[in-house]
């Protein structure tokens, strides 16, 4: 019987309405990637729903509840994530002005970053913000 080898994971681009707008990113605690910048996400469990994921894994990671989330794509370029065949489904979603984000999980740190002004990310999670800043025409 054939066992797909391919994974699913979850993204979310959360944005702050702040005069620039800002996107919360996290710096991650283990490779791949390790200590280098990205969006909140891992992988969906099973018999999770894709939403219900992205929620808990920004929570997870930033300590942020939210109530609504935006699908906003599904990434799934072979070699994205050099671990595995990782399909990610990206999610947008706006924070109110005040929110504060703590760092937990497998996450080292977590910021807000102007989405103008991004340092280097991890996996194709620049691509991911480049997607969501066009559809949203948050620039």
């Amino acid at each position: 019987m054939y066992t797909s080898k391919i994974f699913v994971t979850v993204d979310v681009v959360l944005i702050k309405e702040t005069n620039p707008k800002q996107i919360l990113l996290i710096k991650r605690k283990n490779d791949p990637f390790q200590n280098c910048w990205a969006l909140p996400g891992g992988f969906v469990d099973e018999n999770e729903d894709l939403v219900v994921a992205a929620k808990r894994e920004l929570e997870e990671e930033t300590q942020i509840k939210v109530s609504n989330l935006e699908q906003l794509k599904a990434y799934g370029k072979p070699f994205r994530d050099p671990r595995n065949h990782v399909v990610s489904i990206a999610y947008f979603g706006i924070a109110n002005e005040n929110t504060e984000a703590k760092a937990s999980d497998d996450a080292e740190d977590c910021n807000w970053f102007e989405i103008n002004d991004l340092p280097n990310l991890a996996f194709d999670h620049l691509d991911i913000i480049k997607d969501a800043i066009q559809k949203h025409n948050l620039l």
